[in-house]
């Protein structure tokens, strides 16, 4: 199909609104705008066999119930390659729901190199100053529920990583993801996180995650400044989160003295809405930032290299091994307020004289089959090093 015209304001490949029973399949799309497929109140739609190798966002699925997405190459380095939003488009929080990815393939090479067999990766950052974007996104708007929802199957190379977000209002709930593969990740591999930003009709209440359960994910190559991310907000906690079969190699190389100084070499304020950029802290100090924009870099550099949890309930690792390329002297795990959490076969890489662990006002917390660490049970900790 054609290329779009970058002068638009939302230009868009494809557009729908209010259709049923609609099937696409076996075309290619180049530079397909802001949008290469913009699906709005669309029921029972199909999408398979396609490739779309284009300049801002591959396909947006907006409040949108039985749709199936498959078999499909979305190149997409500035924006994301697959989204799901449920805005207020239509004039109403409709939900999505019912909905399966499976089998595809999202990548963050430079524009066109899909298309053209050639994969080059030239272009080093999106317009938000951080790497390639190609990524699958429940999100940012986030008007409508979220329900009945699979991804399977699919490869992230050289893009971001996996990101669901709650932050207008939504409910986040039933998710299963499996079977995921990532290489030379730009950002967090798994960015799960509930905010407050509400831009939604007045009056509207703080949304919720849970009933999430990711499977089966290898990840090699990420970028060390992004630990996989569990986030809500006080008082909103995501909750009932399982990972399981998760092995992550990142980068590496950074300390927490860089987290205490945040320096500006390495940290990306684009995200970050103060004035002067990320001011030093102490390292165990991330802010909150409940009403900014969902992005990993929002907290800036963080001080777990593996994965930072906070506010969240009932939380289960199980056979999850993290590591890193070079020596990173940040523990592999922070947890904040945290309410039941349970580690079984855990392995985590760490520096000499570096806690693997680190809690902060975390209740009911078990360790299994994790060494070095000795099988342990907490019933409420106001902080411990492990």
């Amino acid at each position: 199909m054609g290329r779009g015209d970058a002068r638009g304001a939302g230009d868009k490949a494809i557009a729908l609104k209010l259709c049923r029973n609609v099937t696409l399949r076996d075309f290619s799309i180049l530079n397909g705008g802001h949008f290469g497929i913009l699906a709005t109140g669309v029921d029972n739609l199909t999408i398979d066999n396609l490739k779309i190798d284009t300049n801002r966002d591959g396909i947006d699925i907006d409040a949108c119930r039985n749709v199936r997405i498959s078999n499909t190459s979305v190149n997409s380095p500035n924006d994301d390659a697959i989204v799901l939003k449920a805005s207020y488009a239509l004039g109403s929080a409709r939900p999505v729901e019912a909905l399966t990815i499976v089998n595809c393939l999202v990548s963050g090479y430079d524009i066109g190199s899909l298309l053209d067999g050639t994969y080059k990766r030239t272009v080093t950052r999106a317009p938000d100053r951080d790497g390639p974007t190609g990524r699958i996104k429940i999100g940012t708007e986030t008007d409508g529920d979220f329900r009945n929802i699979t991804i399977s199957n699919v490869v992230f190379d050289r893009s971001r990583g996996l990101a669901l977000e709650a932050v207008d209002g939504a409910h986040i709930e039933d998710i299963a993801i499996s079977n995921i593969t990532m290489r030379d990740v730009s950002n967090a591999p798994l960015f799960i996180r509930l905010g407050s930003r509400q831009r939604a009709p007045e009056g509207a209440a703080i949304g919720a995650i849970r009933r999430v359960s990711i499977s089966n994910l290898v990840v090699y190559d990420a970028d060390p400044r992004y630990a996989s991310i569990i986030s809500g907000i006080p008082g909103h906690d995501v909750e009932d989160v399982k990972l399981s079969g998760i092995r992550i190699l990142y980068r590496g190389g950074l300390t927490l003295d860089q987290v205490a100084k945040q320096p500006a070499g390495i940290v990306n304020t684009f995200f970050f809405r103060g004035q002067g950029g990320i001011p030093p802290r102490e390292p165990y100090a991330t802010p909150e930032r409940e009403k900014e924009y969902p992005e990993p870099s929002m907290f800036g550099l963080l001080p777990a290299y593996g994965f930072f949890i906070r506010h969240a309930r009932a939380i289960e690792l199980s056979s999850v091994d993290v590591g890193f390329m070079k020596e990173d002297r940040r523990p592999a795990f922070v947890l904040d307020d945290v309410k039941g959490i349970d580690f079984d076969h855990v392995k985590a890489q760490k520096a000499s004289g570096v806690p693997s662990l680190v809690m902060t006002n975390v209740e009911d917390l078990s360790l299994d089959h994790c060494p070095p660490l000795a099988d342990t049970r907490l019933d409420k900790v106001a902080h411990k090093e492990m």
